[in-house]
């Protein structure tokens, strides 16, 4: 039998659940699970084949949907659902947008802001992968691929490039492309390492997606050293829930939640 994700003996507490996967959700993790006025826990998609232990109880693996992480909601007595998954999660939070809704729960986004564009940035920004396959045009070109495996599989359709291609996991079944040299890394990304690669492997073209944060940041500090074009990917619009931009608001506003209402200057 498996064991409980909440403590059952915390009676009384808020039970808060995070949809976690990102540096942003194990750092509100991290405060949570220190702090002994919430019951809190994590819940992971299991994209990542073998992730990173959390500071909460865990869980991995979807919930089926809107519906079903709706009677999770209920089941588990959940004051507060926090989505902390992925920029690029888009089906995810939208499921937790509506099963708060169903449910009543009330729910906090925790969004890192994107990426903006500064002087001697070279931005192509397009609306989705496959627009990015277009973007980098006919003519041959060496292209340092950065936005994971799930959707690695479009570029097939432009196999007269060359690619260097970083994931966290391997591309299964591996991409039949004629020059594909596969990474395998998680980050963070030292600026002055991502000048390296692009360097050594003359890439001429990134392909990342709008993620914001730090970690990942250095690819895009150093195409900008580099002269180096960058396809964009940019975001879909979010779900529309309230949200925050980093842990240190996250928890102001959970405080501010489940404080006594003689602390809440009201």
């Amino acid at each position: 039998m498996a064991e409980p994700l909440f403590d059952m003996s915390a009676t009384g507490k808020p039970r808060i659940l995070i949809l976690g996967g990102t540096t942003e959700a194990r750092q509100l993790a991290e405060h949570l699970a220190s702090d002994p006025r919430y019951d809190a826990a994590v819940s992971l998609a299991g994209r990542t084949a073998e992730p990173r232990p959390q500071p909460l109880p865990t869980r991995i693996g979807g919930f089926g949907g809107a519906e079903g992480l709706a009677a999770f909601l209920l089941d588990e007595g959940i004051a507060l659902l926090v989505d902390a998954t992925h920029p690029f999660a888009a089906r995810i939070s939208q499921n937790a947008a509506a099963a708060a809704q169903i449910t009543g729960t009330p729910i906090l986004a925790l969004r890192r802001p994107a990426w903006e564009a500064g002087p001697g940035d070279r931005w192509t920004r397009v609306d989705s992968v496959s627009e990015a396959v277009s973007a980098l045009g006919e003519a041959p070109r060496r292209v340092f691929l950065a936005i994971g495996r799930q959707e690695a599989f479009h570029f097939k359709k432009a196999p007269q490039h060359s690619y260097v291609i970083r994931s966290v996991d391997p591309i299964t079944p591996p991409l039949d492309l004629p020059d594909a040299t596969a990474i395998l890394a998680s980050g963070p990304f030292a600026e002055r390492d991502e000048m390296e690669l692009l360097e050594r492997n003359r890439i001429d073209a990134i392909i990342a997606k709008n993620s914001g944060g730090a970690a990942t940041f250095g690819k895009i500090a150093a195409a900008r050293k580099l002269g180096i074009e960058v396809v964009m990917v940019e975001r879909r619009k979010p779900a529309d829930v309230p949200s925050v931009g980093d842990c240190s608001e996250a928890l102001e506003r959970i405080r501010q939640r489940f404080a006594p209402v003689k602390d809440r200057g009201v």
